[in-house]
């Protein structure tokens, strides 16, 4: 009969030790993603701090690959497990199987080409230099800007922009609830969106294909919520449904602008459904989402405290409206990037 020497009856009360120190650091990692992920998982009307935090559950990736990296040192089965499936949850939720796509287009059908921004300027304080070198350089043929003001308008101007874009419907105002439409094409006023604080403009732009001679109709909502702070976050999910029954109306939807909501929050995915019933059982679709790097464009915050990058703004279209080439921009003076991409209206 042999016996171990002491060495080894050293070595593996040490080797436990250690196993359990890299377990127990594995544990402490994945803790906060396990209580956002709680919250995440099941959708509620959650206090205000809850909300805010939801709105960083993509960053979540981070400390739950460290803890599985951590679990993975401890080599404890059950903790390697418990992290694995933590992580596994957040890469579902950052590259969600149930986003809304965009409808194939049907051979033959008509179209009409669009190329879209989107920019809150932050009190008017966005570099109007910028804006207009954005609309020039890329070919930009409809503009919405929430927390619009007359000294950005004036900027605007004599920086050329109603050369570029000469239809404007505007409303400026210093308190952040203006905004403005500016376009290539013809617009028409086609209403407001009620008891909202910021002001949120239904635009009716008719589109026409200057080549192929098609002509469509849009229906543009300059989109700005009120943000999910203190009491006003009862305002703030008030002005998501009230958004989402104009995204679920007949016609071509192109509701662009500051959502103040990522789509880790609920109610934002609520409004992505609620085009259902009107578009065949088929979700709208957030453009940023249905993009490859999308997810990983954050919009929000640009300047100001250095918090992690999240994706606030949105372009939300129906269905049938086909879209590419999106991207975001910073614009000095701002704290939220500028928003673009390319639209293919259906005519009719």
């Amino acid at each position: 009969m042999t016996h171990p020497g002491p060495n080894v009856l050293e070595t593996r009360p040490a080797t436990r030790r250690a196993s359990v120190a890299w377990s127990v650091l594995a544990l402490l990692a994945a803790l906060p993603v396990m209580g956002v992920s709680m919250f995440r998982a099941f959708p509620a009307e959650w206090p205000l701090m809850v909300v805010q935090l939801l709105s960083f559950t993509p960053w979540m990736v981070l400390p739950s690959a460290l803890a599985l990296v951590l679990a993975l040192v401890g080599r404890r089965t059950w903790v390697v497990i418990t992290t694995a499936a933590l992580l596994a949850v957040q890469l579902f939720w950052l590259f969600p199987l149930d986003a809304g796509k965009p409808e194939s287009e049907r051979a033959g059908t008509a179209t009409v080409p669009l190329r879209v921004m989107s920019l809150n300027s932050e009190y008017g304080e966005a570099d109007a230099a910028t804006i207009v070198k954005l609309v020039r350089g890329n070919r930009i043929q409809l503009l919405t800007l929430q927390e619009h003001t007359q000294r950005l308008e004036d900027q605007l101007r004599s920086e050329g922009l109603e050369k570029l874009l000469p239809n404007l419907v505007s409303e400026p105002n210093d308190d952040a609830s203006g905004g403005a439409v500016y376009s290539a094409f013809p617009l028409e006023s086609a209403g407001l969106l009620p008891d909202t604080p910021f002001r949120m403009d239904v635009t009716r732009v008719l589109l026409t294909d200057s080549g192929a001679g098609s002509k469509a109709t849009l229906n543009l909502t300059n989109v700005h919520t009120l943000p999910p702070v203190d009491e006003r976050i009862a305002q703030w999910r008030s002005d998501l449904v009230k958004v989402a029954r104009q995204a679920s109306r007949p016609g071509n939807q192109l509701l662009m602008g500051d959502y103040n909501s990522t789509y880790d929050h609920s109610e934002f995915r609520a409004l992505l459904d609620a085009g259902r019933e009107e578009h065949a059982g088929k979700k709208l679709v957030d453009v940023g989402m249905a993009s490859a790097g999308g997810r990983f464009s954050p919009t929000w915050p640009m300047e100001g405290p250095p918090l992690p990058g999240i994706v606030l703004d949105h372009l939300v279209t129906s269905p049938g409206i086909g879209s590419s080439d999106y991207s975001v921009h910073q614009v000095p003076g701002s704290d939220h990037a500028a928003m673009m991409a390319t639209l293919v209206i259906p005519t009719g």
